[in-house]
């Protein structure tokens, strides 16, 4: 019924057929936050389960993809669901829909959604795979729809330059549907001329909204709200804390949360490998800075939360070779002495150690190593730095999911 999970085709043909014979309707019967973006989905829905779980609702959120555990890619209630409930709904799809040439994304799409509307809950916060307007999540009409940023990534599917990524990405906008949209100092075009063709309430951070990280303060609609505390060490994840208020609002009429519970929530918006700051060798050892940054804009992002870190820098990453490979690295070319690369062993798009390795040199990196496995080159990096200095690993899903599960698990510093 499916290919492997690298199997990309876009369209939303196979998903319309595939839900008239599951009887899953385009218009759920909860309300629907829809997140797309080249970064920040997952931050944003994070911020968005915790606002709404913090209020007393049942929340469902869906993700991708997983780290360790294919069950991961839905949460109920802030639980990953039981793969009992995945293994029946995914059943049900087989005998269904299997004669349907749908993709491994199509397939874990549908069976979310299934599991989800039999949980009954409050809201649904559904995570697009990629792009927007072809993407399987999309087939689902949202009551609200938040687009983070729009950057370079994943051309091969979504068009050459930021201008046809932009076009993709506002797909899920919705006439008369409220959108809301992140990139404050640079709005991509397209998204601003979809919204005005197709009669989308469109609202800008920025303009319409905006936050103040420094006085921990988030304002817009005639409101403004207290943050109660500095929740994240990452500039980037305030825009996404931002967008999430904002959603909150447009949906007031349908899931009130009041001003006073949005600024004294208590649980903290933490997904693993998302600009966390770990210390796994106890408070002498070094910082380890976890990422999953991989593209030019994610890792420019990344850099900015290492400016404000002292002492030394040694970077672990690995990549795949479909990505914007220079592009991504030459953004932490200042602020990284020491390079340890290594290659993915678990997908064929893995870019090689060497070819990293050599494109690094060629931009001027004097220190490349290439290193046969990520956890040895870890432990003798702790070993040997101190606690003012750092180590970033980012690059990868594939490269975040190789480490020992309790330290993202842990709490950041």
């Amino acid at each position: 019924m499916a290919g492997p999970p690298e199997r990309i085709v876009l369209g939303l043909e196979r998903m319309r057929t595939a839900m008239a014979l599951l009887d899953l309707p385009a218009r759920l019967p909860m309300p629907v936050i829809t997140v797309a973006g080249t970064n920040g989905k997952g931050s944003t829905v994070a911020c968005l389960e915790t606002f709404y779980r913090q209020a007393g609702y049942r929340v469902a959120a869906y993700t991708s993809p997983h780290i360790w555990s294919f069950n991961e890619r839905l949460r109920l209630n802030g639980t990953s669901a039981p793969m009992s409930d995945w293994d029946a709904a995914l059943d049900d799809i087989a005998a269904v829909a299997g004669s349907i040439a749908l993709t491994f994304f199509e397939i874990t799409t549908l069976a979310a959604v299934k599991i989800l509307c039999a949980a009954q809950v409050d809201l649904a916060i559904l995570e697009v795979g990629l792009g927007g307007r072809l993407d399987a999540v999309n087939a689902f009409d949202p009551n609200c729809s938040v687009l983070t940023t729009v950057d370079l990534d994943h051309q091969d599917w979504l068009g050459p330059d930021r201008l046809s990524i932009g076009r993709e990405k506002s797909g899920i906008f919705r006439p008369d549907v409220p959108a809301l949209y992140g990139d404050a100092a640079n709005p991509c075009a397209s998204v601003l001329e979809t919204a005005a063709q197709h009669q989308v309430p469109l609202q800008l951070l920025g303009r319409d909204f905006d936050f103040d990280a420094q006085a921990r303060r988030w304002w817009g609609f005639g409101q403004t709200l207290a943050i109660p505390e500095p929740l994240w060490p990452a500039a980037a994840q305030w825009q996404n804390l931002a967008l999430a208020l904002a959603a909150v609002w447009f949906l007031q009429k349908k899931l009130p949360v009041s001003a006073a519970a949005l600024s004294r929530w208590s649980i903290r918006p933490d997904l693993p490998g998302r600009a966390q700051m770990l210390r796994p060798w106890g408070e002498n050892g070094p910082r380890l800075i976890v990422d999953v940054a991989h593209n030019p804009q994610a890792v420019a992002q990344l850099a900015t939360l290492l400016e404000g870190q002292g002492g030394r820098c040694h970077a672990v990453v690995a990549m795949l070779a479909d990505k914007d490979v220079a592009g991504t690295l030459k953004n932490l070319l200042r602020r990284v002495e020491v390079w340890h690369v290594l290659e993915i062993t678990d997908t064929p798009r893995a870019a090689s150690a060497a070819s990293l390795q050599k494109c690094l040199w060629e931009m001027g990196a004097a220190h490349v190593e290439i290193e046969e496995n990520m956890q040895t080159a870890l432990d003798a990096l702790g070993s040997v730095l101190t606690a003012d200095d750092s180590i970033v690993c980012f690059g990868s899903f594939h490269l975040v999911k190789q480490l020992p599960r309790q330290w993202l698990d842990g709490t950041s510093v």
